[in-house]
């Protein structure tokens, strides 16, 4: 295992632990034929990353970033900082839009920010977006259908993919549960990452709309690549290196202040 360069490693590292619950600098350093201060270093970084939880003499799993919160869950963290993302994004859809929406707890902050406009048109895999968009008037409401997963109120599967398939739409507004520059836009469900690949094909327009917690974060599925956003609505927290990173790739950014919420 020596012969893996270091970002191969911590790869490896982060693998292992899941699988095992939990390591030590002494059974890495002799896995991969390396020192226990590399080791530490490593686990160093990986911990700061939030990928691995640093113990005495070793590792343990991140238990949160593995297990995927349910939407009660997801709907108290960062509550107030989601409707002030909702707010945001919803100010990039204009009157007349065809409008793909996801599912998601931030995505249903910007349903309740469409009550005021006029002949648009929401196509939505997320039930309580649905429910949410019920009370606006001039907005037509289109569920996906499919089967409905019940942690998360989101439909998926082949009738919900088969359902996009006749429509054209000018924007997707999609939350995610990782962004990471070299991964992309990550999901915890492999059905949902599906569905969304097909909505980010067949959308003229990608806004993704989350909270900096999901930034160097990296759910399993992978839906796409940074390269295929247009707009990024998040906080000021969003590191550094991915503001410029992004506005290089030609990505507008959407930054909301996030110091007082």
């Amino acid at each position: 295992m020596s012969t893996l360069n270091t970002i191969e490693r911590q790869q490896e590292i982060v693998r292992m632990t899941q699988l095992q619950g939990k390591v030590s600098v002494a059974e890495l350093a002799e896995h991969f034929g390396v020192s226990e201060v590399t080791i530490r270093s490593d686990l160093a970084m990986l911990d700061q990353k939030q990928l691995l939880v640093r113990s005495r003499g070793g590792a343990m799993v991140n238990s949160e970033l593995i297990r995927e919160l349910s939407l009660k869950e997801k709907g108290s963290c960062h509550s107030a900082l989601k409707q002030e993302l909702g707010k945001a994004a919803a100010a990039l859809v204009q009157n007349g839009d065809r409008l793909l929406l996801d599912s998601g707890t931030t995505t249903q902050q910007v349903a309740a920010n469409l009550m005021e406009h006029k002949d648009l048109i929401v196509m939505t895999n997320g039930l309580n977006i649905a429910t949410e968009l019920a009370k606006a008037d001039e907005v037509e409401v289109m569920l996906t259908g499919g089967l409905l997963r019940k942690k998360s109120l989101s439909f998926y599967g082949n009738i919900a993919e088969n359902s996009l398939r006749d429509y054209n739409f000018n924007k997707l507004i999609l939350g995610v549960d990782g962004f990471d520059l070299r991964v992309g836009l990550t999901t915890h469900f492999e059905k949902e990452a599906s569905l969304n690949r097909m909505m980010c094909e067949i959308a003229s327009e990608i806004i993704v709309v989350t909270d900096s917690s999901k930034f160097d974060q990296q759910a399993f599925h992978v839906i796409c690549s940074s390269r295929r956003i247009t707009r990024l609505v998040t906080d000021t927290g969003i590191p550094e290196r991915y503001v410029d990173e992004l506005t290089k790739q030609g990505v507008q950014l959407h930054l909301i202040e996030k110091a007082n919420l």
